[in-house]
């Protein structure tokens, strides 16, 4: 069955069995709504794909980053455990898939409208291809590090042919598919188990508790706790549907729920507490290059061999999410092609980063930074979802114009009311003081540097959307055939 054009789909095409889901082959879906015959995946294969992705170098980096702030082992561990419950932020997410058989960023259409909705998918678009640089920079980094260890200088021209290289590597996975990235993470994530199991024997021992002794502010917890959310379960809200919408329609929400909260919940506890143990042996460790450090010396070429095929599988999830985003915001290619166009911007920035850029303070403000649109739009949808109970009306969220989410001239003022308000609370509440730009909110500077920018997003996002929204969606609700019931 052929596939209809993004922006202007065919609604005789959201039913029925089409095409055969493999992983092999080039996934031809994009934006359009999955038909219930093609929903192949399970709740465990969705548990798989999270723990696989977060199994992950990056994730032992975190930890190791945030006890590098000052903070003691202890308040390390607590910032860790807590920072990572909001993975029910991912599980929660996770639900839209189901229910509409779409994207994240197609289901946002329904409180923002289908104009509206281009604003936070643009927003959505630039952090996937940012999180994308990051995977590829990171890359580039460790194959400079095997390099360094071989004799071998690190030249322009070998900057160059790595980045090339990278790039053409990273661009295969995501180019196959949903299907693909399913079945690679799945497999590569018992790989990485073992890892974690071998460097877990290597740093305990050794783990220095001395460092309890150390006591940072509150202030700059709460910063550590940002990070942790921010790369964490609030960080990858806005690509969970994405991945969730080849369930089938009938799957019980709390097995949607419990598998993405726990696939990606699990692997970064584990590795973030053993990178803030790690850092107690050698603070190196806060670059991935510096890992090996903290470990036996034998285990040098072990490690960054495995961390190459880590940073590799993170980054598809990053790149399929922004070429899916790319089709929401209304640019007329297919799904492989929009990767196509991700994959070449992510390199050229890659390559100015290399050359040019501060990677690890970049990459603190890029994280800092997200969260001010991120946190108001994950409130908005969610008590888009709630007040409709569920329930949307598929081939409306998919149409090029009209339908019950088109509104005034495709955008709806309340929504984008509630996302400007959100985003404002979130500025009045950030510390971003070592981040560029450098900023911090009044209500941050009132609390000793607090940051609770993240949290206050939410709130203020979905309570403003919740008041000025509730009438009309309730109306919405009771036209004709204005949704379909989901599961229970």
């Amino acid at each position: 069955m052929a596939t209809s054009q993004p922006m202007d789909l065919d609604p005789s095409a959201f039913t029925g069995a089409g095409e055969d889901y493999s992983a092999f082959k080039v996934e031809r879906r994009g934006i359009e709504l999955i038909p219930d015959g093609e929903r192949k995946m399970t709740p465990r294969a969705l548990f798989w794909l999270w723990a696989g992705g977060i199994w992950n170098v990056e994730f032992l980096v975190y930890g190791a980053l945030i006890i590098s702030f000052g903070l003691s082992f202890g308040q390390a561990v607590l910032a860790i455990l807590i920072g990572n419950v909001f993975y029910a932020f991912l599980g929660l997410a996770s639900l839209l898939g189901p229910e509409t058989g779409t994207t994240a960023f197609m289901v946002s259409r329904a409180p923002f409208g289908l104009n509206g909705n281009r604003v936070v998918a643009l927003f959505n678009w630039i952090t996937q291809v940012g999180f994308e640089i990051e995977g590829i920079v990171l890359v580039v980094l460790v194959a400079l590090a095997m390099f360094a260890r071989g004799g071998v200088a690190g030249s322009t021209g070998l900057k160059i042919a790595l980045v090339l290289a990278a790039v053409a590597i990273q661009f295969v996975v995501p180019f196959l598919g949903h299907a693909m990235i399913t079945k690679t993470l799945r497999y590569l994530s018992f790989v990485f188990i073992v890892v974690f199991a071998v460097m877990a024997v290597l740093v305990i021992p050794h783990v220095n508790l001395g460092h309890f002794h150390q006591q940072a502010s509150w202030a700059v917890w709460t910063t550590a706790v940002v990070l942790i959310v921010s790369a964490g379960g609030l960080g990858w809200t806005e690509n969970a549907a994405d991945y969730s919408r080849y369930l089938p329609r009938a799957t019980r929400r709390a097995k949607t729920f419990w598998a993405a909260t726990l696939g990606g919940a699990i692997p970064s506890i584990l590795l973030e507490l053993l990178g803030a143990a790690a850092f107690t042996i050698s603070p190196k460790v806060t670059a991935v290059t510096g890992v090996p450090a903290s470990f036996a010396s034998w285990f040098f070429w072990p490690f960054l061999i495995l961390a190459l095929p880590q940073l590799f599988a993170i980054n598809s999830l990053d790149l399929y999410s922004s070429g899916v985003t790319l089709q929401a915001l209304g640019v007329p290619v297919r799904r492989w092609g929009a990767v196509v166009i991700d994959t070449l911007v992510a390199g050229g920035v890659t390559a100015l980063v290399i050359f040019k850029g501060n990677f690890y303070t970049d990459l603190a403000g890029f994280l800092n930074y997200i969260v001010v649109w991120l946190g108001p739009w994950f409130g908005i949808v969610m008590v888009d979802y709630l007040l409709r109970r569920g329930r949307y009306r598929p081939t409306d969220l998919g149409s090029r114009q009209g339908g019950i989410y088109w509104r005034a001239g495709g955008f709806n003022w309340r929504a984008l009311v509630a996302q400007g308000l959100g985003m404002a609370a979130a500025m009045i509440w950030i510390d971003a003081a070592f981040s560029f730009p450098p900023f911090v909110g009044p209500l941050s500077k009132a609390t000793g540097g607090a940051d609770f920018s993240w949290a206050l997003g939410i709130i203020v996002g979905g309570l403003v959307y919740f008041v000025l929204a509730r009438l009309s969606v309730q109306r919405e609700m009771e036209a004709p055939t204005a949704g379909v019931t989901s599961p229970v």
